[in-house]
Formats: structure tokens, C-alpha cells, sequence
């Protein structure tokens, strides 16, 4: 069928040159088993290697929904439905969430995607009401399930499963060594592709420091610390949206640039955090455990463990973000002298901290454009306008972010302001488009 691609060209439309060995492994399992178990830690790959046989198991002559994938997060709903759309499948896919209008879900079952990607409660709530079929959904893929379970889905992930009448395919992600399987799953004989290690959850390349303050000091340490890492991005992991209220305080008071990230914060805030933080706009990110996994971000220089976290799996998860895919990287544990150590972190003498600057300003402002794929605008025709109407050369142009009614782009700081000024109320397509900054 016209429009439908191939896997090479998906994977050279995504800039991907080779499948890893989990990816490729678990795209023979899933394409052959139907019913798959698929472990591997956090920034491996696990969302490219469960579409891929998706995909291609997908009827193009179909115009029903053909596969359901249930996640945690909006967040992640979001960042699956982008990773489709970046593969120019030629297959339509939804994301449906809390937060989400519900007119906007209604207004895309009129043309109901082949994939539709969602959140427990905002797809249990529509199953509810039937306000799509069912028929013809096969595929059912709980993406970092546990984490669903840990959050208190189970009513709503047993409710999906008893409702889908015809499913002849389970896939089950997960980042957590021996994670539990619920029986309301009703697996039978699922095969395991199974590539995290029980002994070795820290990846080869992550460094584990220790950094001990006293109860006095804990401020003015984590800007001591953030002086000897220098200007690199990582994220600074807090238990507790308080402490991050706490923390962004202090940076902002030695106007050291960053953004914050919580499940307190509004939907269109976080979002906005993620783009500034991938963008370069933020080095640094304040975060709690909705940060550790189930996110699109870069590969990070470290991640700060600024309050210890409660669990094993939370620290292995939080290190993830970090040393990913044989890159090298630091997770500074913050700990108060005399502390006793948690019992899944090895006891390790304390670093010395050399002395270094502040972070500098960032160079990148990120922009807001009023248009997005809806309006048929495409990241070349937003690079477009910044070269010919803005004037910036190819290097001086940063990340662009399409969404489905709006874009996001990377520009140098110094010049955001004249390129708005340029640039705000031209055409983009048919649609003259709104430019300002976030």
C-alpha cells in the first residue's frame, strides 16, 4: 500500500543504522511468540524494538484500531506516539492521557489510528464508555508495567484486559529485575527476553561517587558539587516536589539555569521542562522518580541523588539515566555524614571535591510556534522560515520539536529576540503562525 514504509527506511528515516542485540532479539521473539516478557534497563531501546514487529504486523487495508499500548505517564504516551510518527510508518497512531481534552480523543476516532497508545484510567475510562471497537485490536503491549501496578493501575489494566475480546498477542515490558507478573495478565507460556543482570544492575560505564555534607550545608554542597561536575547536563533527583521547590530556589539565586519536573506541576509544564532540558536550553533538571524512566531524554554527563531514594529498583533506574549504552557517566550520591548507607548501595569513601566555576548561562532560548503537523507543517518548513526570513545560519539553528498543534525550537539566546521579532506572524503552510518565547 502506498505511504506504508519499510523497516530500513523507518530506521534511516530515524537516523538508526543498526537494531542492538536486545532490539533484534526481542523483535524475533515478539514476531514469533505470542506472548512476550521483555527486560532490558532503562535508555536501551525498548520502544523501537516492540514497533518494529508491531508494525509490521499491521494491516494497512484496515481502518480500525489494530493495537492498544498501555504506559504509565503521559510522558511516555507522548513519546511512543512521537517515536511512530519519526518513523513515517505510514500507520496513524493517538496518544490519550489525563490532562488530555477529551473532545481532541473524540475528534480522533473519527478517523481511528491503527495504534493508539494511552494511560490506564483515560483508556479504561473509553472502553467504558465504548467509544471505539475493540474487534480487531490483536496486539496489547503494557509498557513498563510495573510501573503501572506501583502507581495503583490495577483496576483500570485489569479492566483493559477483560474487555479486549480478541487479542492474540501480549508484550510486557519492564526495566525492574525480577519483577512479579499479576495474574489478571493471564500469561500462559511467555517467552523471556530477558537483558538486565541480577548482580550487575549499574551499567559498566556509570562511576558511583559519594559525597558526604553536614547537616548544616546540604545548599551550599550541592552548589560545590555542581562546580566540580562544570557544565554538563544531569539531572538532580529529589524525593519530594518540596525539595525541588527548595532546590530551584537555590539555583535561581546563583542564576544558575534550570528546569523542574514533577507530577505536581501541570501537564503543559512538564512538557515544556523536557523540551527546554532536551534542547539545551537547561542543563540541568530538578526531578523526582517520574524522571527515571519512561522519558525521552538525551544521554546524561551524571545524575545527582540529592535526597537518597527509598528502594533499590529506584536507584538503578535513576543511574540508568545516565552511562547508557556503553557512554561513561557519574552518580553522585549526596549523603549526610554519619548517615548509615542503605543496603543496596555498597559504602564508599567520600569524594573530595576540586574547586570550579559556576555553570555558565546557556546559549539556547527555545521558541513557541502556533502551528504543528495538523496545519501540515514539517520541521523543513520551520527551518525555512529561521534561515530565509531569520536569518540563522545552518549550525546556529537548534533542536526542532513537532507536535500535533504546536512546534518548539532551539535558537541562540542572544538573537531570540530579533528572530521574533522576524519571524512571528508569517506563514507557515496556509497558517500564519505565533512566535514567543517559553
Amino acid at each position: 500500500m502506498k505511504g506504508i514504509k519499510t523497516e530500513l527506511e523507518m530506521l534511516q528515516k530515524l537516523g538508526v543504522e543498526s537494531l542492538n542485540p536486545m532490539q533484534v532479539e526481542a523483535k524475533k521473539v515478539i514476531t514469533t511468540s505470542p506472548e512476550v516478557l521483555l527486560l532490558s534497563p532503562t535508555g536501551t531501546g525498548k520502544t523501537l524494538a516492540f514497533l518494529l514487529p508491531l508494525i509490521a504486523s499491521l494491516d494497512p487495508e484496515l481502518k480500525k484500531i489494530q493495537a492498544l499500548i498501555v504506559v504509565p505517564s503521559r510522558e511516555l504516551a507522548i513519546q511512543i506516539d512521537h517515536v511512530i510518527r519519526e518513523l513515517g510508518s505510514g500507520f496513524k497512531t493517538n496518544a490519550f492521557y489525563g490532562g488530555r481534552s477529551g473532545s481532541k480523543d473524540k475528534l480522533d476516532l473519527n478517523h481511528p489510528p491503527a495504534i493508539l497508545i494511552g494511560t490506564p484510567g483515560r483508556l479504561a475510562s473509553h472502553l467504558y464508555r465504548e467509544t471505539f471497537d475493540l474487534g480487531e485490536i490483536k496486539t496489547l503491549i503494557l509498557d513498563e508495567f510495573d510501573k503501572s501496578l506501583e502507581i495503583g493501575f490495577d483496576d483500570e489494566m485489569i479492566e483493559i484486559i477483560e474487555t479486549l475480546p480478541n487479542v492474540k498477542k501480549k508484550i510486557l515490558t519492564s526495566a525492574t529485575y525480577g519483577v512479579e507478573i499479576p495474574d489478571f495478565v493471564r500469561f500462559e507460556n511467555p517467552v523471556e527476553v530477558n537483558f538486565l543482570v541480577k548482580d550487575d544492575s549499574l551499567n559498566k560505564g556509570l562511576s558511583v561517587q559519594a559525597i558526604e555534607f553536614d547537616r548544616s550545608n546540604k545548599a551550599d554542597h550541592l552548589i560545590n558539587i555542581l562546580c566540580h561536575i562544570g557544565n554538563h547536563p544531569g539531572i538532580i533527583f529529589c524525593n519530594y516536589k518540596e525539595t525541588i521547590e527548595e532546590v530551584s530556589i537555590i539555583l535561581h539565586e546563583h542564576q544558575i539555569s534550570h528546569g523542574c519536573f514533577h507530577g505536581g506541576m501541570e501537564q503543559r509544564d512538564r512538557e515544556r521542562s523536557l523540551i527546554q532540558f532536551r534542547n539545551g536550553t537547561h542543563q540541568l533538571l530538578v526531578a523526582t522518580d517520574l524522571a527515571a524512566r519512561g522519558i525521552d531524554i538525551p544521554d546524561l554527563h551524571f545524575i545527582l541523588h540529592y535526597q537518597l531514594p527509598h528502594h533499590a529498583d529506584e536507584f538503578t533506574h535513576r543511574n540508568g539515566r545516565t552511562a547508557r549504552m556503553n557512554a561513561e557517566g557519574t552518580a553522585y550520591v549526596l549523603k549526610r555524614k554519619n548517615e548509615k548507607w542503605p543496603e543496596f548501595i555498597t559504602p564508599m569513601e567520600p569524594l573530595k571535591l576540586k574547586k570550579g566555576e559556576l555553570p555558565s548561562p546557556s546559549e539556547w532560548k527555545t521558541l513557541f510556534i502556533s502551528g504543528g503537523r495538523k496545519d501540515k507543517i514539517s520541521k523543513g518548513d520551520i527551518a525555512g522560515l529561521f534561515f530565509k526570513q531569520g536569518g540563522l545560519s545552518q549550525d546556529e539553528l537548534g533542536r526542532i520539536e513537532l507536535n500535533t498543534d504546536c512546534a518548539f525550537v532551539a535558537v541562540p539566546a542572544n538573537k531570540a529576540e530579533v528572530l521574533i521579532t522576524k519571524t512571528s506572524n508569517s506563514k507557515l503552510k496556509k497558517k500564519k503562525v505565533r512566535i514567543s518565547e517559553i
